[in-house]
Formats: C-alpha cells, structure tokens, sequence
C-alpha cells in the first residue's frame, strides 16, 4: 500500500531552492529604486501591480502548456476576467492612492466583454507614464523570476501533470487579495507619514515576506495535490476491487432500495 511520505507533502530540492532563491534577489532590486533612485510609495505600488500581469502570462501560458484545446476557450475566459480584475485593481490604486485622472469609459469602446481589456490598457498606459525610468527594468527582473518558476516548478518539478486546467486558473486571485491588501494598506500607512525611506524599505521587505509565504503555501498545496492523487492511483493500478467495490457500492444501496419499494 503506497502512503505519501513527509517529503512528498514539503515543497524542497535543487530547483525549489534556485526558484526561490532567484524570487527574493529579484524582490531586492525595489530597494535599489528606494535608497539610489528616489523611488516614492507610488513607484513601488505600481511596481508590484505590473507583477499581476506577468503571473497573469504565465498563468495563460500554463494553461496552454497543459492542454492547448481545452486551455485555449478557458485561457479567453480568464485573459478577459483576470485583466478586467487587474483594471480594476489598478484603476483604484492610479485614483486613489496616486491621484492620477483617467477615463473609465473610452471612446469608442470595444465590443462587449472586451471593454474589459481596453480599460486594463488604458491603465497600463498610465502606469508606464507614472512609473520611473528604471521600472521598466525591474519589471524585466520579475519577468525573468517568474519564468524561474515556471520552467522549475511547472516544467521540470512535475505541476504540468498534478494540476488540473481550474486549479491553474484560479491560482493568481488569492495571492491578489492577500497580498495586495497588505500592500495598499501598507502604502497607504506610509503615504500618511510622509513617505519617509525607512518605511518604503518596510514595505519592500514586508512584500518580500509575503511572497515567500504564499510561493511556499502555493507549491507545497500543489505538491500535496498531486501527491495525493498519485497514491490513489497507484492503490487502484495495484488492486482493482478497490475502486471496484466502491464502483458497486451506489448500485448496491439502489437495489436494496428498489427491492424494498417493490414489497
């Protein structure tokens, strides 16, 4: 009988080290922007919204690399919901935390659902006005990090197999809503106090917390997952009445039922 051992259920080796690795020298480079660059509590902001849009890639990517027919309708459904959430998202941090104007309803708008992405557009449009000019290449750095991952976690440490097409797509919302709350709250709380340089390298290192947890959280679940469903088929490969007898079961409850309706 196969049971998943304490090293099936941790997420750790070679290529989870290097991924992790890799995700924090990157998620240093902000301080740079802070310390030598002059860096505001809006260049970081915007900083770690454009990071939605490189998971948001990759994400879709994935789904492709998993099933290219199946991935292909649920990989249109996802770039126009999760870019209308990224929009959103980032219409009200340009709003209300760097008082930037922009319009809501452009003209002429597109058709349907896909007024969606023209507004994600605009946004993004805003933000590159926003941002500095060494932005550009930390987003390249967090481009990069995350294709880490993604050959090492996805490609090579076996996630391609273990997820299903819904797990991946659902994946980036939850690590939107955790961390970006903290994040915007944190922004906010500096911004209150005057932007000094000592809470803008808090709120880069509280970020870099935040993604250590939920990278670590995230795998370590996929890895249970697909751990789980391995042992289960390995129990039903190596003894068929297994899933047999549960496969009767139903049917057995249905004929006791019928038999005694009939009397």
């Amino acid at each position: 009988m196969n049971t998943i051992t304490a090293q099936d259920m941790t997420y750790d080796g070679v290529r989870q080290r290097a991924s992790l690795t890799v995700m924090v020298l990157v998620n240093i480079l902000p301080l740079i922007g802070v310390l030598a660059f002059g860096w505001d509590v809006g260049a970081l902001v915007i900083l770690y919204w454009s990071e939605n849009l490189v998971i948001g890639f990759y994400t879709l990517l994935k789904m492709l690399t998993k099933s290219p027919v199946g991935g292909l309708g649920m990989g249109l459904f996802f770039s126009i919901h999760y870019g209308g959430f990224c929009a959103v998202h980032g219409l009200f941090i340009l709003s209300l935390m760097l008082n930037q104007d922009i319009n809501t309803t452009p003209e002429p708008p597109w058709p349907l659902f896909l007024v969606f992405v023209q507004l994600l557009v605009n946004v993004v449009q805003q933000v590159i006005a926003y941002a500095p000019p060494q932005w550009i290449w930390v987003c390249a750095a967090l481009f990069i990090s995350h294709g880490v991952s993604f050959v090492m976690n996805y490609l090579l440490g076996g996630e391609r197999e273990k997820l299903a097409l819904n797990d991946l797509m659902l994946a980036p919302y939850g690590r939107i809503v955790v961390l970006h709350i903290a994040i915007i709250v944190g922004g906010i709380a500096t911004q209150a106090l005057g932007e000094p340089v000592a809470m803008l390298v808090v709120l880069v290192l509280m970020k870099i917390a935040f993604d250590v947890k939920l990278h670590l959280r995230q795998h370590r679940k996929f890895a249970i997952k697909g751990s789980t469903q391995d042992s289960a088929g390995d129990r039903a490969k190596k003894d068929p009445s297994v899933s047999a007898s549960h496969a009767g079961k139903p049917h057995s409850r249905r004929s006791i039922r019928s038999r005694y309706r009939s009397r």
